[in-house]
């Protein structure tokens, strides 16, 4: 099972083929929408979502996999859930680049210092990072310098923020999911 975060346009035609090129990973690709707009229900949403959906399904090896905000979202419900995780281009600082599209940005901050001290380090090798160096968005190398010290970090630079393609990564994401 892969459980799939959408980036904070939830309703792009990208989140759909993104869940189709997910398929030829695992059949069983479960998009988990959220409202995008407050941090602190989102979080309550995705937590109880995310853990119906794991006592519901048989699969021993589960993945999250999310872009752009969505990403911001897996790395932390993955590790809370203790499955892995797969992210694209996340949003790291979500309380610094969502003021004005959101209502309560600063909720992201709370988030961080209601969350587990260290997580990165005690989720160390379970989540995969996939940067594109075309993104028009984020910074990439801020992203991959908080990130490379936890986690691999893959290059892509071909896709710009919201990573319409990620199917030329397909094989390393199929076997990231089944390491033991």
């Amino acid at each position: 099972m892969i459980i799939y975060l959408h980036g904070f346009d939830a309703s792009s035609p990208g989140n759909h083929e993104k869940v189709l090129q997910l398929q030829f990973i695992d059949p069983d690709v479960r998009l988990l929408s959220y409202s995008t707009r407050h941090p602190k229900h989102d979080m309550q949403h995705l937590l109880r979502e995310t853990d119906k959906m794991l006592q519901l399904s048989v699969d021993d090896r589960p993945l999250i996999c999310g872009v752009g905000l969505g990403g911001y979202w897996a790395e932390r419900i993955g590790f809370l859930c203790d499955i892995r995780q797969v992210i694209f281009n996340p949003n790291l600082w979500p309380v610094e680049n969502m003021t004005g599209k959101i209502d309560r940005p600063e909720e992201y901050q709370h988030i961080a210092t209601k969350c587990v001290s260290n997580f990165r380090e005690k989720n160390r090798d379970r989540c995969l990072v996939v940067l594109s160096r075309q993104d028009e968005v984020l910074d990439s190398t801020r992203s991959a310098q908080a990130l490379h010290p936890f986690y691999e970090i893959i290059w892509n630079d071909e896709a710009d923020h919201k990573f319409k393609n990620i199917s030329p990564h397909s094989q390393r994401i199929k076997a990231f999911k089944t390491l033991g």
